[in-house]
């Protein structure tokens, strides 16, 4: 590829800030948001030996991002058993979550930092005979040193707003252009970001469909699932998923307007960053709430009026326990919503707020299917969780037109991965 003098200059930069990066490292460390075993991966130094055999590279930036490469991953491996995959990410939660997910022939090692050094260290580890990008994971030196060893390149989910296509425009359309013009595959999650990206790189970009939309139902162990159950019982039970600051204390003031009619009701509230979670006990307990927080090891009692999740990775027991999901992170301005396909495969009559720009086309395509509610106030959350905790058919109706929406969706990996295919690496 031919740099551009602003991808020049960020190289340069990321070079002479080099010898800050052991520093940099050590203060994440402090802060809880790096391993401290395994710091040494942030430098492209790896904790595993290379398997012989052919390598498929993966990076993600964190749990959601990870988890919609999950089906990517077994599809890889159910085609091509003798291959290996490492997925790399930057966060410890996608860490700690992958570590129980990846099936045999895949690893994961965090993210090298975006630094020359780092990067040339994790490749001339690995040395991957393909590496696929996902959503708007644009590292520069990764990009441009593993288009400089001929590695094929693939942008899988890309997602961009239309604010970051237009600063890519007005700052460096050229360099965008040369950025993105290593990938020798770009398939964009939505309408949206196809057109934007189109208009930036010059070529055809296609809308695949958001691979999200393809993910397994989520799981959730069998044990913790009957326990919970049996604790509720009979009780009418609904969960507020993925919430964000500023959403729970609405929602709070949503449950006690519920209990006001179904005294018995339960709410699983389970914050989209579990750390937050003693604030929101905080939050919930000043109004009146008796909060159970699920980090305790106690099972809800006739007492509980929230059941707080939490823990990372335990979306599937939520799902799996409600009738009724709020998905969170869509009641503010600011917020732009989250996957509303995770509750519809479970049974769950879904519900959201206003703000869902990150998730536009599914949502519009469920309103359309009559697959999903959409609330425009926060005012209007009670009234719409009443009305499936107080007619059952048409909870029913509703969680069953969801999941067959949902099913409509797993299409999106069979077309993801006829583009895929091509690229992958051959036997000799």
């Amino acid at each position: 590829m031919k740099k551009t003098p602003l991808l020049k200059s960020y190289s340069a930069a990321t070079r002479v800030l080099a010898p800050a990066l052991p520093f940099w490292l050590k203060r994440r460390v402090t802060k809880g948001k790096e391993d401290p075993a395994r710091i040494g991966e942030r430098q492209g130094i790896a904790s595993q030996p290379r398997p012989d055999g052919k390598i498929v590279w993966l990076h993600a930036a964190s749990v959601g991002e990870s988890q919609m490469l999950m089906p990517v991953i077994l599809r890889i491996l159910a085609e091509n058993p003798d291959f290996h995959i490492v997925i790399t990410t930057g966060t410890v939660t996608s860490a700690e979550l992958l570590a129980g997910q990846l099936p045999k022939n895949a690893v994961h090692q965090y993210a090298p930092a975006d630094h020359p050094k780092a990067v040339k260290n994790f490749l001339n580890h690995w040395q991957p005979d393909l590496a696929i990008f996902a959503e708007s994971e644009l590292w520069p030196n990764m990009i441009m040193q593993s288009k400089a060893r001929d590695i094929p390149l693939a942008l899988i989910n890309a997602r961009m707003s239309a604010a970051s296509i237009e600063r890519w425009g007005k700052r460096g359309k050229k360099s965008g252009a040369a950025l993105l013009g290593c990938f020798d595959l770009i398939l964009a999650a939505d309408t949206a970001t196809a057109n934007g990206l189109s208009w930036l790189t010059g070529r055809e970009i296609e809308a695949a469909g958001n691979l999200k939309d393809a993910a397994p139902a989520l799981s959730a162990d069998k044990d913790d699932l009957k326990k919970l159950k049996t604790a509720i019982g009979r009780r009418p039970v609904w969960c507020a998923a993925s919430t964000h600051t500023g959403e729970e204390e609405l929602i709070g003031a949503a449950m006690l307007e519920i209990k006001a009619k179904k005294p018995k009701s339960l709410l699983i509230l389970a914050p989209r960053h579990p750390e937050r979670a003693a604030d929101v006990k905080d939050i919930l307990a000043k109004i009146g709430l008796n909060v159970l927080r699920r980090s305790s090891h106690k099972i809800p009692t006739d007492k509980t009026d929230v059941y707080l999740v939490d823990e990372i990775g335990k979306m599937g027991l939520v799902y799996s326990v409600s009738k009724i999901a709020f998905i969170g992170g869509s009641l503010l301005d600011g917020l732009s919503g989250h996957n509303p396909l995770e509750p519809a495969r479970l049974d769950c009559a879904v519900i959201t707020g206003a703000h869902i720009s990150s998730f536009a086309d599914t949502y519009m395509s469920m309103f359309a299917f009559d697959a999903a509610d959409r609330i425009l106030s926060p005012e209007e959350l009670a009234p719409a969780v009443l009305k499936y905790m107080l007619d059952a058919k048409a909870r029913k109706a509703k969680a069953v037109a969801a999941a067959e929406f949902a099913k409509s969706r797993d299409a999106v990996l069979d077309y993801v991965w006829d583009y895929l295919d091509p690229l992958m690496p051959k036997e000799i």
